[in-house]
């Protein structure tokens, strides 16, 4: 990943993060082996624990225990009513953006 993907995916990946908990609980390892899935090949799973630690001390998540099968329990999180809502503005601020940088784009890409 070019370091210019790597800044862009700084600044949205809380939300791509919150949006795979939308769909289903999931552990860190969990979390980070979906994102590979979707694309996100370069994640590690130090930066998703990071972020995990975060949104969890803002209160966007609820987190249970889990046994493991191996080693201590496992940490489940789960998309609460407040990170819902915040998943909901960043879908509006990602919209917004998406549809204002695409008009850049498509003023622009005649001028070539």
């Amino acid at each position: 990943m070019g370091k210019q993907m790597t800044e862009m995916l700084k600044g949205t990946l809380e939300g791509i993060v919150l949006a795979l908990l939308a769909d289903r609980p999931a552990y860190g390892y969990e979390i980070t082996a979906r994102l590979r899935e979707q694309g996100f090949s370069d994640i590690v799973e130090g930066t998703v624990y990071a972020l995990l630690v975060r949104v969890e001390q803002r209160g966007l998540v609820d987190v249970q225990k889990v046994p493991s099968e191996k080693g201590p329990p496992r940490k489940v999180y789960s998309l609460n009513p407040q990170g819902r809502a915040y998943l909901d503005e960043f879908w509006r601020t990602w919209s917004f953006l998406a549809e204002r940088i695409g008009q850049l784009h498509d003023d622009t890409e005649g001028d070539d």
